[in-house]
């Protein structure tokens, strides 16, 4: 991939992962979209990086996609490069949760419904578009779960199945589809959980190598040494990752 000269949506852009790797693109020369809920932060984002572009949405709702769709078609229909890293991670048990309906309906749209369907309505411009990439963050979740976030870790799955289907089915065109695999990044959506986090400008510098040189899944800190236990031993990967 060429690193410089884009134009890049990335959603859940204001903060952790998001945000780090719009400033990065953004110091190479990119046009950098992102997207949030919180109007303040956007604002703040906006003071401080003057050229970053900022949209107010929520994925997890429709008519706010289709308001994002809109906007990207009207006014940076050059867009090349989307980069589906909005997520959001509720831990509860099935048989307590108060909100338990609530929970799985918001987990599911943020975190598998937006980045298929952003990814289905963009595609047209992508095709269309030159150096054109999909990078979707998913975890090493999908690898092997944790006991106390069943949908988060079901949903991960689902993106790392998704994003492999849809490079199989993108792989006779121009566009490059992509998966970040991190390992446990310090991020506010990771706040009190968790030890030996990694910080998402060390997550964004491993990527950009990988990105650069085209490959395509990306597994990035402890996710390796994941990867390897659960080829060797399935069982042990499981029982490592369990109640992390």
């Amino acid at each position: 991939m060429i690193i410089t000269g884009s134009t890049i949506l990335i959603t859940g852009g204001s903060s952790g992962i998001g945000f780090a790797l719009a400033k990065k693109f953004l110091s190479l020369g990119n046009k950098v979209i992102i997207t949030g809920r919180n109007q303040g932060k956007l604002d703040r984002i906006k003071a401080n990086f003057p050229n970053i572009i900022t949209f107010k949405g929520d994925v997890s709702d429709r008519s706010s996609l289709d308001d994002l769709i809109v906007f990207i078609e009207q006014q940076h229909a050059e867009i090349n490069i989307l980069i589906n890293n909005a997520a959001v991670q509720y831990n509860y048990d099935f048989i307590s949760e108060p909100d338990l309906t609530y929970k799985i309906d918001y987990e599911v749209a943020v975190n598998i419904k937006a980045p298929m369907t952003l990814t289905g309505l963009l595609l047209p411009l992508l095709l269309k578009n030159k150096n054109s990439a999909i990078v979707n963050v998913s975890s090493g979740l999908f690898i092997a779960p944790k006991q106390s976030a069943a949908v988060y870790c079901a949903s991960k799955s689902a993106l790392h199945s998704f994003t492999k289907t849809l490079r199989y089915q993108l792989e006779d065109t121009s566009v490059k589809v992509f998966e970040i695999i991190p390992s446990l990044v310090d991020t506010p959506m990771t706040t009190g959980r968790g030890k030996s986090k990694i910080k998402p400008e060390e997550l964004v510098a491993e990527f950009m190598k990988s990105f650069e040189k085209d490959r395509f899944e990306i597994y990035i800190g402890k996710t390796k040494l994941l990867k390897f236990i659960h080829r060797l031993s399935p069982k042990m990967s499981d029982k490592i990752m369990k109640t992390t």
